[in-house]
Parts: C-alpha cells; structure tokens; sequence
C-alpha cells in the first residue's frame, strides 16, 4: 500500500473519476492492509428502467467501483488493476436512494487478484459479485 498512489488521490478528492461522479461515490471506510472497503453509491432516478428499478448494469459497475479500489487501495503509486471478469448475480430490485458496496480482496497474487463483493440497500442485498483482476504498471 502506498499512500501516494492515485487511488489516495481519489480518496481525498484530488482526482475524482467521471464515473465515480456518476454512480455518486463515497468512500466510507479504507483498509489498504487488509484489502477490505465500504463504498457508498447513489441510485439515481435516471438509472431507473422501465419497471422503475435501478438497471442492472449500474448496479455492476456499482460492484466493480467497489472490488476494484478494494485493490487499488494495496497497490504501489504507478500502478492499477483492470477487471479481466467480472461475475454478477441480482438478488432483488434496487430503488432510487442510497446503496452501500462491501468489497475486499480474497486472493493476491503477483498479478492476478481474486475479489468479491456486496451490494446493499436498506440492510437488504441487492446484488453479488466476484472478479479477476490483473495488476499492471501505469
């Protein structure tokens, strides 16, 4: 974990992604050690399908914005972590609010990283996810 890696940038506001911004991202808690998070999302209305529950591809992007900075916050400055797969199960509907992302980091590898993670709203799961991921130098 290196504190001056451009994920800590992002933790402090100095260098928001556009899609974070879209999916209304929050940080919540960071564990760089244990490779473990806490994200907060926004369901925005303008997310909603024609049944009038939040579309499940911004629900996925929700569980990768949530997986991949699990990792990213381990990561050394110069590096990054893109998704090779990504496996998501819908539990039940996700209303216009609030959602909260669990990540972590379940395998380590030199490069190749195994994640998981949940995704809730109002203490209820809404949807489930594992990744690969892969570290590479910037």
């Amino acid at each position: 974990m290196d504190k001056n890696s451009f994920f800590w940038m992002i933790v402090e506001g100095k260098l928001p992604p556009p899609c974070a911004v879209t999916l209304g991202t929050e940080f919540a808690v960071v564990d760089g050690e244990r490779g473990t998070i806490e994200v907060k999302f926004e369901g925005k209305p303008e997310f909603l399908n024609p049944a009038g529950h939040v579309q499940g591809g911004f629900l996925a992007a929700m569980l990768d914005d949530t997986m991949g900075p699990a990792l990213i916050a381990t990561l050394d400055a110069g590096q990054f972590a893109p998704t090779l797969n990504l496996n998501v199960q819908f539990h039940r509907p996700a209303k216009v609010g609030p959602l909260k992302g669990i990540g972590r980091v379940v395998l380590r590898g030199k490069e190749i990283c195994q994640l998981s993670a949940e995704l809730f709203q109002n203490d209820k799961i809404v949807a489930t996810a594992t990744a690969t991921a892969i570290i590479r130098n910037m």
